[in-house]
């Protein structure tokens, strides 16, 4: 709870694979350079096309409780996979503005899904994955599989690289994965564009020097 007796921050996501993942993310504070806040994580029944459609009526009757929102949601499968992420993230927000919300909150769309912010060089994501001192390794599979150049290692269809990566190993694809791995992956050279600016808004929110 912050001086003015709200909470910092209420999260929005379409599913537990999003929320585990977020409170992998929100527990390394460090990382993100802010402080410790304090936070609530709710799932939309209706998932991405909730989240996308609806999430201004969801997190309406929260905009006395709590400081900021945000509301994350996989690109693939919101209903609008067409349009470009920042218009689904504007639209977002523009809805939540008109309904509140104005200057203090964020939409993030994952493009195309979750499961993109997986796939980094850090070797622990092997070590989660289960693929540890296999041959071949992760990322020599993945290139190999989607035909990727030596530079990259991110798989276009990153959901159905996750889910075929975990299958051949016999590990379950459970939220608790999702969990580990945003505890423990550096994302310090994670550019995607999304992950950019979920980072950017809670530094902005939460600077742990201000």
């Amino acid at each position: 709870m912050n001086g003015n007796g709200k909470k910092d921050l209420i999260v929005l996501v379409a599913d537990k694979h999003m929320e585990f993942t977020l409170r992998g993310l929100l527990s390394r504070r460090q990382s993100f350079e802010i402080r410790e806040i304090d936070f609530d994580i709710s799932t939309h029944l209706e998932r991405d096309p909730g989240c996308y459609k609806k999430s201004e009526f969801f997190l309406r009757s929260f905009i006395k409780q709590y400081s900021f929102s945000m509301v994350l949601f996989d690109r693939k499968g919101c209903g609008e996979e067409n349009s470009d992420r920042t218009i689904l993230e504007n639209t977002v927000e523009g809805n939540l503005s008109r309904s509140g919300w104005e200057n203090r909150c964020a939409a993030i769309a994952l493009d195309p899904e979750l499961e993109a912010w997986v796939w980094s060089d850090s070797p622990k994501v092997d070590d989660i994955l289960g693929w540890k001192d296999r041959n071949p390794d992760l990322r020599s599979w993945l290139r190999r599989k989607y035909s990727l150049s030596e530079d990259n290692f991110k798989p276009p269809f990153p959901k159905e690289a996750l889910k075929e990566a975990i299958r051949m190993v016999n590990k379950q694809h459970s939220s608790a994965l999702f969990r580990d791995l945003a505890e423990s992956v550096s994302f310090k050279n994670c550019h995607d564009p999304s992950f950019v600016k979920f980072k950017a808004s809670l530094k902005k929110w939460f600077d742990a020097n201000t």
